[in-house]
């Protein structure tokens, strides 16, 4: 399993990766591979507004459907809906270049209370 040092998640196996002010989400591949194969994601609109720990949208794969859960507030400027919607799978197959979308981050303290790689490695194996 891959955690790269380049972004911070959060307990709910999603990823923040800044760019400026601005932040891409994405799922872990913990997460994609408790999933197990990926058919849909859904992705939410450009405009719509994120708030931290609530739910976004839906991922479903062969086994469930889960709900994803915000690792920061903000709002919606990409998404990345073309290229999930052709190529779900994409999540499996690249879980930190899958993104699902990129957010204008409302407050910066969000980015920073959320786990590095290594506490997010470790709270795997609690």
């Amino acid at each position: 399993m891959e955690i790269l040092n380049d972004r911070k998640y959060s307990p709910k196996h999603t990823w923040a990766k800044l760019d400026g002010e601005f932040a891409y989400i994405g799922v872990t591949d913990f997460a994609q591979d408790q999933l197990g194969e990926v058919l849909y994601v859904d992705v939410p609109d450009v405009e719509d507004e994120l708030t931290k720990d609530v739910d976004f949208g839906v991922i479903e794969s062969s086994k469930v459907a889960s709900e994803l859960f915000a690792p920061l507030s903000g709002e919606v400027v990409e998404a990345n809906d073309e290229k999930l919607e052709d190529e779900p799978e994409y999540v499996n197959e690249a879980p930190y270049d899958a993104w699902i979308c990129k957010i204008k981050v409302a407050d910066m303290a969000e980015y920073e209370a959320l786990l590095t790689a290594e506490q997010y490695e470790a709270s795997l194996a609690e």
